[in-house]
């Protein structure tokens, strides 16, 4: 491309999701940078260009050797909004950064502490100490005019007089004026190896640069480890041969000098440092000279001002996030012949909140309207980061099976399982058919439920981490920036580990474009029954958050919401169901009870209380409430209380019964004394739960079922006893036979079944019970139990009280 002097090309490279696209642009800019062709490196966001920069630095540094140190460096420059850039994080950007750089090199132009001052007096020092010293002592001596304090002030700040005012002997004055002139010049040099671009700075003369730090090191070395007497060092520093002791290190000390000074004098003469004043100016001087920019597209044009050597290429990374108007930028400066676009179109696009502008197409990328009109690009077809069964949805749906998946991702060390259970496997669907969406004051839609199920997955995957201290990287994704601060609040417990191994961070979708994590869970949000999904209906959208993860990818949302909403994630709920990667969040008991606190948090009782429950899809006995029973519930504002009710209801339903001296503190009367049942909550407020065993008649038999009346204050339980017994006193004894029976299995009281022939039940048949499976006794709907109907129509105007 660059020999085309007779046209100017423009080459697109496609890179789907983990093809290796950013790595694929870091081999290209590291050839360029050989063949050094002046190229600008563009993308639409601060994050992308760190990232490509960053993915550029650690092919430059692989290369880098000793001999040559970070030489090299000034070719490459980054620029842009310091704070925005967050460059604080990023310390293995600081050398390119710009705005280090110039401050890294303002104090080697300075004429007074810079290279050519730091230079000379090193020089000076090495060569003819003695005269530096005379000079020093005749500077103390000087006393006319009134200048002697001004002098001796100047001297002390100067580090060159004792704190008595007295001079330093010979050997004190070289000791310390060497060591304050060696920290200079040893600064400047690394800063202008560093930071100067090749074209000025030789490599030979960074060599011999880096070889004389070397050998000041070891001057200063000896110069700290011998107590050299005055004479001594004079007779060493003036090639004085006949030394009586120390010899052999007063013959290294005067070699190594001698080197040093030859390197030094050759520096003076090879190396001439232009004349540069202000930061402005070596800004400028940077900019010109780099071989490769980094820098957002907007950013571009303040390469307009300058006027040398001018740019070959233009790199878009992204480009298919970057809008037309955007992209004319940087291909507006001056001298660009070549540019390459690489970019993914079936990723997130430009961001266009008017819908106006978006119908008229105002978000459109260059690289859209060049692959529309047929414009040949470069298809990277072979994936390194998904685990297959992660990539084979999007890759049918996005990328007409056009993506290959590398040898990495196929071997079995890939297949990680970082929990227990086909749940949690490399990809699945876990549907939570409990959901509550809601929309916040920002108007963006959140789903605390889910919220929760995700913060308890991540509570499984935390403890698993402690128990084994393997690391692991997770990722949360959602479309709406309202759920994403919900799931922040939840997980920032876990961001003191981050540097321990384990680390979790929740972003939107937009945010995680170019990010990968060994698990991923998406939080689609949305759970109306309607279908509506709002923007998570955009394929794009759906194609980044899909491909982020390596080795887990578990997404959550409402099947029946997502199988409604027409878009591609009813696709994905059905590829899910047909790879037998579905699963129901309440499959899982940490899960559903997680479910479970989060809905008694919200007041959502509604959910819990009706037939189907999960909080008694599994239970033993069948289990039906009063509307009397929601409403107290209702009005408890304590959430740890309705937990501990709903605790004792599920062990209640299971077949569990408490000791006897647990149950009511009162005597009952009547009928009630016999049916009515009590038990004591937990908690300050001294509430009681009220239910009975009534029966039902399901299909041909008749069967004991739970019926919960209440949850009351102990004082309203004699008044409401009372009315019990009047409905009680309307059952037949047969029925008061059947309610009071108890049939014990092991340690716990399980429901009785009598076939619907009164007259073949005078006795319970244990064996036809016992022959039917406990998951039979599921709850499903029913209709409506006969004492809940007698009670209603005797006491309706006292429970609605």
């Amino acid at each position: 491309m660059r020999n085309c002097y007779h046209q100017n090309t423009v080459k697109l490279i496609w890179g789907p999701p983990g093809t290796g696209k950013t790595k694929t642009i870091g081999f290209v800019l590291f050839s360029l940078l050989k063949m050094k062709c002046r190229t600008l490196t563009c993308a639409p966001t601060n994050i992308a260009v760190l990232e490509v920069t960053k993915r550029l630095l650690s092919l430059v540094r692989e290369m880098q050797t000793p001999e040559n140190d970070s030489y090299g460096l000034g070719d490459i420059v980054l620029f842009g909004n310091k704070k925005r850039m967050k460059i604080g994080n990023h310390d293995d950007l600081l050398d390119v950064f710009l705005e280090h750089r110039v401050d890294m090199l303002v104090n080697c132009f300075l004429p007074s502490t810079g290279w050519n001052n730091s230079l000379e007096s090193m020089i000076s020092l090495l060569d003819d100490p003695e005269s530096r010293y005379n000079t020093y002592l005749e500077n103390i001596k000087k006393d006319d005019n009134g200048d002697d304090d001004k002098l001796k002030k100047e001297e002390s700040d100067n580090n060159l007089l004792k704190d008595d005012d007295v001079p330093w002997t010979f050997g004190e004055y070289f000791k310390n004026t060497f060591i304050s002139i060696c920290e200079s010049l040893e600064l400047c040099m690394v800063n202008l190896y560093t930071h100067l671009p090749t074209s000025l700075i030789q490599l030979e003369v960074a060599r011999n640069m880096i070889r004389a730090l070397g050998l000041l090191k070891s001057l200063e070395t000896m110069l700290g480890g011998a107590n050299v007497a005055n004479e001594g060092l004079k007779q060493v520093l003036n090639d004085i041969k006949d030394i009586r002791s120390r010899e052999g290190c007063f013959t290294m000390w005067s070699t190594t000098r001698n080197e040093c000074l030859q390197l030094l004098r050759y520096l003076r003469l090879t190396f001439v440092l232009p004349n540069l004043i202000g930061k402005y100016a070596i800004q400028d001087f940077c900019l010109a000279n780099a071989c490769l920019a980094f820098c957002t597209a907007s950013s571009s044009c303040k390469l307009n001002r300058n006027r040398n050597e001018p740019l070959e290429y233009l790199l878009i990374d992204e480009a298919a996030q970057l809008k037309e108007c955007e992209s004319a930028i940087p291909l507006q400066l001056p001298g660009l012949r070549h540019a390459i676009l690489v970019g993914d179109e079936m990723q997130l696009p430009a961001l266009v909140k008017s819908k106006i502008s978006e119908k008229a197409k105002f978000g459109r990328s260059l690289f859209e309207r060049l692959v529309v009109l047929g414009h040949h690009r470069l298809l990277l077809d072979v994936q390194y980061r998904m685990h297959p069964s992660i990539s084979l949805f999007p890759n049918r749906e996005f990328y007409f099976g056009q993506i290959k998946d590398a040898q990495n991702v196929k071997q079995r060390s890939y297949e990680k399982h970082f929990l227990q259970g086909k749940m949690y496997s490399s990809y699945s669907f876990i549907s939570i058919a409990h959901g509550k969406e809601d929309r916040g004051s920002s108007h963006s839609s959140k789903n605390v439920v889910e919220a929760a199920v995700v913060s308890e997955i991540v509570s499984k995957l935390f403890k698993r981490f402690l128990n084994t201290r393997n690391p692991v990287s997770i990722g949360v994704i959602s479309p709406y920036k309202a759920q994403v601060y919900v799931i922040e609040e939840q997980i920032r417990k876990y961001e003191t580990y981050s540097d321990r191994g384990f680390s979790v961070s929740a972003r939107s979708v937009d945010g995680f474009q170019g990010g990968e994590e060994d698990v991923i869970i998406i939080s689609t949000v949305r759970c109306n029954g309607n279908g509506s999904v709002g923007f998570v209906s955009n394929r794009q959208r759906a194609n980044v958050a899909l491909t982020r993860a390596r080795y887990c990818l578990w997404i959550l949302g409402d099947e029946v919401t997502l199988l409604h909403s027409g878009s591609v994630w009813k696709k994905l709920v059905l590829d899910a169901k047909e790879r037998e990667c579905f699963h129901r969040a309440d499959e899982d008991k940490s899960l559903a009870q997680a479910i479970v606190a989060s809905l008694v948090e919200l007041g959502q009782f509604d959910t819990l209380l009706h037939s189907n429950t999960l909080l008694f899809r599994k239970a033993t006995w069948k289990v039906f409430f009063d509307n009397a029973f929601g409403r107290s519930m209702a009005r408890i504002r304590n959430a740890e209380i309705c937990k501990e009710v709903l605790s004792m209801l599920t062990k209640l339903a299971s077949g569990w019964r408490p000791p006897q001296v647990e149950r009511a503190p009162i005597a009952l009367r009547g009928r009630s004394s016999q049916l009515l049942e009590m038990y004591k909550i937990k908690g300050r407020l001294r509430l009681y739960l009220l239910w009975t065993v009534d029966i039902i008649k399901e299909d041909s038999n008749y069967i004991q079922v739970m019926k919960v009346f209440d949850v009351v204050p102990l004082s309203d339980v004699l008044e409401l006893a009372k009315q019990f017994d009047i409905l009680f006193r309307s059952y037949t004894e047969d029925k008061m036979q059947r309610c009071k029976y108890r049939c014990v299995l092991g340690n716990l009281i399980v429901p009785m079944r009598w076939p619907g022939d009164p007259s073949s039940c005078a006795e319970p048949d244990d064996v036809l019970y016992l022959s039917r499976p406990l998951s039979l006794l599921s709850l499903r709907e029913e209709p409506e139990t006969s004492t809940a109907l007698t009670y209603r129509n005797h006491f309706k105007s006292k429970i609605e009280e």
